[in-house]
């Protein structure tokens, strides 16, 4: 078995005590103080390729690559030893307290951190969420693992994001994005409460497959996810080892782009044509602000109703467009959950008015 195939998922991550499918996964338990050894450590956690990173102790200054990474980091309670991030996650993006937390934490580059500031940042961790991602600009300038030793930082990833184009199998279901809370839980001390953050996607989940779970792939509604912030010129499809197709298929709906292979893919619009969705989700970043969210809204579904290309689509004629922000759907995170509960509500409501 390949290294970063692990229980028949894009799971790529090995952990000194890890259990695929239960939520398990390094023991260390929540409150252990950073920078001290406690119950669960050593963790050894392994890249991509299989290459191991151990830690004999919680880490005590900690980088972001980008808003899923620090968004987890928050959920767990380690928010504190966040020293910096890149791609910080919009205003609003984030509910409440938890908002206004990521909005504190420093902002070393506005998408890749730069090489010098992120060696020189004073970090013992930087979780990287990009790697083999060749679409993220400026990523082929990232420090070597010699320079991030040299530097007194360990390197770990992201593996829902930064291994998955590389894995064997598609992502259907949320056990990567529950594997990297898992570990980093175990990394950080705060395992206990990585296993409420799962035990809660999954009980959303679960809820959801108890409805359309049993729905045969080729009666699922076809759905397109319309990036609407990547540009009209051409549409990017979300293809089948992108978390956003495990979002889909978990609501009971059909990628039309899981036939593709990676994660994203520029596509024509006569390939979205030739598709016909049922459903299009209206893909948009949050603004930070009500007002501007639906205004960015109403324009993605004008663009389609208008464009020659599309204004013929099924979903366009009916209208059967989905309001979801791109980041609960496309980036990581224990709002992945949410979208596969708001998109399987809105596909099968008489479904779930019967199961009540």
């Amino acid at each position: 078995m390949r290294p970063w195939k692990i229980c028949g998922v894009a799971v790529l991550v090995a952990l000194a005590a890890t259990a695929c499918g239960n939520g398990g996964g390094g023991t260390g338990a929540e409150g252990d103080a950073p920078g001290q050894g406690g119950a669960g450590f050593p963790v050894k956690v392994a890249d991509c390729r299989g290459a191991e990173t151990t830690f004999s102790a919680p880490p005590r200054k900690i980088v972001t690559s980008n808003a899923a990474a620090l968004e987890m980091l928050l959920r767990l309670g380690a928010g504190d030893r966040v020293i910096g991030t890149g791609f910080p996650p919009g205003k609003g993006t984030l509910p409440g307290a938890l908002g206004a937390r990521a909005q504190k934490v420093p902002v070393l580059g506005k998408m890749v951190i730069p090489k010098e500031k992120l060696l020189g940042s004073g970090a013992d961790l930087y979780i990287d969420t990009f790697a083999s991602m060749g679409n993220m600009g400026g990523a082929g300038d990232a420090p070597t693992e010699e320079e991030f030793t040299a530097a007194g930082i360990k390197h770990i990833y992201l593996a829902s994001t930064a291994c998955a184009p590389m894995a064997e199998e598609p992502q259907k279901d949320l056990s990567g994005v529950e594997g990297d809370i898992t570990r980093l839980g175990a990394v950080t001390g705060t395992s206990k409460r990585a296993r409420e953050l799962v035990a809660g996607m999954r009980t959303k989940v679960a809820a959801v497959r108890e409805v359309v779970g049993e729905v045969p792939r080729e009666k699922r509604p076809g759905y397109f996810f319309f990036d609407f912030d990547a540009g009209t010129k051409q549409p990017i499809a979300v293809c089948r080892k992108q978390v956003a197709n495990a979002v889909i298929s978990q609501a009971g709906a059909r990628n039309v782009f899981d036939g593709c292979d990676g994660d994203f893919k520029p596509v024509s619009w006569e390939d979205v044509v030739d598709k016909d969705p049922d459903w299009i989700q209206l893909g948009v970043r949050d603004r930070g602000d009500a007002a501007a969210n639906t205004k960015a809204y109403d324009e993605a579904a004008a663009f389609l109703k208008n464009f020659a290309g599309t204004k013929g689509l099924k979903a366009v004629r009916e209208g059967k467009f989905l309001r979801i922000g791109s980041e609960r759907t496309t980036i990581a995170g224990v709002g992945n959950a949410d979208a596969v509960e708001e998109i399987a509500h809105t596909l099968y409501p008489a479904e779930f008015k019967a199961a009540r």
